[in-house]
């Protein structure tokens, strides 16, 4: 079966058209000459609402389509998570804005089914990856759940007329992550049969909404990915993407004594303003996971009290996307062991063919972990990505 391999462009800073075109090529041209100088590489494009806008008419989207063809570019797959300016000051909970329940996360997927449809070479098969509904809080009521699950089916209505007119087979991926409506995939289960299937149509539904399955979300609430990618299997849910991230790992039982309060203090260092860094602590391997809404502040402390306590067997994880080919650095490790699990177990799901790199925290890393040049680190993932796909 052939895979394929992309990097996702949401690490480059840029909302609309003229940001986003000079990105592509001043980093992911960089990156092309390095992992793919002889043929086409994959990109995850991330278009922001107002890229997309500028996109909806014919000309601008023809223009563009062949540009990325000339550059060798190929955009299988679409970020649709982040609406608006993904590198402002301070991101946090703006991300999950607009949410499944406002008719604007409905208006912009549609402009970006409309541009993946232009850009995508013929009969290769398309995926975005979307919201996992809203934020967990406040909490959405039967309402707004309705209304966002008839919203996710009047996109699968869309892909459905799309493909039989055309051919052409594009699926909307909903993204687990910690704290979010849809943060483990029991959730997920849950949203397709009390939610999605008596909305719209069953067959649409699971030919054209599927999962986007992104390691390092799992990996911060403890999931195991092998039984992740099973139940999905069992319910006859589709994973349409997966992106290959990796998560901060505090394992107090791996860092000896001595070393713990270095490592608390490189830990510190991630503690920055822009992203949420949800962080799941649990006690020992048979207690339930506490999350933690951010890093800063009440997450940090409970790891500091888990070692000033001397509780040996507790292990912290932090939604912050460290570059994949790390196992660790220093005194602190990362969840590169889950991608290795994730990527054996979907060498068995005949159907799953994309995978994305999405480290897009490189610009807030630590300066120590940082790369002189941007393109090098990216290229350097995908190298290890491909490495690793390799039978």
């Amino acid at each position: 079966m052939h895979r394929q391999l992309a990097y996702c462009t949401n690490v480059h800073a840029g909302a609309d058209l003229a940001a986003t075109t000079a990105n592509l090529r001043r980093h992911s041209l960089a990156v092309k000459r390095q992992f793919s100088p002889h043929g086409p590489m994959g990109v995850g494009l991330w278009l922001a609402a107002p890229a997309a806008r500028q996109l909806n008419d014919r000309r601008s989207v023809t223009e563009f389509a062949q540009w990325l063809g000339d550059q060798g570019l190929v955009p299988f797959t679409f970020n649709g998570f982040p609406y608006g300016d993904f590198h402002q000051p301070v991101v946090k909970y703006r991300v999950y804005q607009p949410t499944w329940f406002d008719r604007e996360r409905l208006d912009y997927t549609i402009d970006l089914i409309d541009v993946l449809d232009a850009c995508l070479p013929s009969a290769m098969e398309g995926s975005i990856s979307t919201l996992p509904i809203a934020w967990r809080e406040p909490r959405p009521s039967a309402e707004q759940m309705l209304a966002a699950a008839r919203q996710v089916c009047r996109v699968a209505e869309y892909l459905g007329a799309l493909e039989s007119r055309t051919g052409r087979l594009i699926y909307l991926c909903l993204e687990p992550e910690p704290g979010c409506v849809l943060q483990v995939a029991d959730d997920v289960v849950r949203f397709f049969d009390e939610h999605l299937m008596r909305a719209g149509d069953e067959r649409l539904v699971r030919r054209h909404v599927r999962v986007c399955h992104d390691i390092c979300h799992a990996a911060v609430m403890f999931e195991d990915q092998r039984a992740v990618l099973a139940k999905y299997a069992r319910h006859g849910i589709r994973v349409g993407k997966v992106q290959v991230s990796s998560a901060i790992r505090v394992d107090l039982a791996s860092i000896a004594r001595e070393e713990q309060e270095a490592a608390l203090a490189a830990l510190a260092a991630f503690a920055e303003d822009r992203y949420l860094h949800q962080t799941a602590i649990r006690e020992s391997a048979e207690a339930p996971p506490r999350l933690f809404d951010d890093l800063p502040g009440q997450a940090l402390d409970a790891i500091k009290e888990a070692v000033h306590r001397g509780s040996s067997n507790a292990e912290g994880r932090v939604h912050f996307h460290v570059p994949i080919f790390l196992e660790r650095f220093g005194a602190i490790a990362t969840t590169q062991d889950q991608i290795r699990q994730c990527l054996d177990a979907a060498r068995e799901e005949s159907e799953l063919r994309h995978f994305e790199v999405e480290t897009y925290a490189w610009g807030v890393l630590p300066a120590q972990l940082r790369c002189a040049e941007l393109a090098d680190g990216i290229a350097r993932e995908l190298q290890w990505l491909a490495a690793l796909l390799t039978p």
